[in-house]
């Protein structure tokens, strides 16, 4: 596997390349301290792997992978930095990264991470990864009290194959008022059809 690295940190720079040189199945293509200076040797190298700092002078390690995964979109990017803020982790991989292994980790931990990475995985570092898994059980528990409790039962009801008028005696409210509460249940779940907004529902774990 060839590997790009980019890093400001000349002496890290140095070791990264020596460490992954050193291991069997990778080739270091070659290593620079800034994105500008990388693009050019990326572009013409095509390596399979790019080992990226966020933090680098002029041009940011984000932007680099967003250019980058515009022209080579199979490329696969390891973001690897000090930064684990949120936004920063969710702009990295939003801009195409693949893996994202924070400084610190052993270097026997770095390898494998690239070996996973060249393997089809997306390694990330513990502190990562429960980022990631907390963003998405953020959105879920959103998604839940998308539609309010009568919605919820309305939705229920058509899931049972009830008609407006079941419906609307079921809980004795009219038709018409049924009908009002499914267009609104179809407009916060984008649905166009009872089974669409079924399928969504079950999707979010709203039902």
């Amino acid at each position: 596997m060839r590997i790009i690295i980019i890093e400001d940190n000349s002496l890290l720079r140095e070791n990264l390349a020596m460490l992954i040189g050193g291991e069997p199945g990778f080739e270091v293509c070659d290593h620079f301290g800034t994105a500008e200076e990388a693009i050019p040797a990326i572009l013409s190298c095509r390596p399979d792997i790019i080992l990226v700092d966020l933090g680098l002078p002029g041009m940011s390690g984000i932007e680099l992978i967003k250019k980058i995964k515009a022209k080579l979109n199979d490329i696969e990017i390891m973001v690897h930095t000090a930064f684990d803020a949120r936004n920063t982790v969710f702009s990295a991989i939003k801009a195409g990264a693949t893996g994202y292994i924070l400084k610190g980790a052993t270097p026997r931990e770095l390898i494998e991470s690239l070996q996973n990475l060249a393997g089809g995985g997306a390694p990330m570092s513990p502190k990562i990864a429960r980022a990631v898994i907390g963003e998405f059980q953020e959105v879920e528990n959103v998604d839940q009290f998308l539609l309010t409790p009568r919605e919820k039962e309305i939705l229920l009801g058509l899931e049972k194959g009830y008609t407006y008028n079941e419906l609307g005696n079921n809980l004795s409210i009219s038709p018409h008022t049924i009908h009002s509460h499914i267009k609104k249940i179809y407009e916060k779940l984008h649905a166009k059809s009872r089974r669409d907004a079924l399928k969504k529902a079950r999707i979010k774990g709203i039902i």
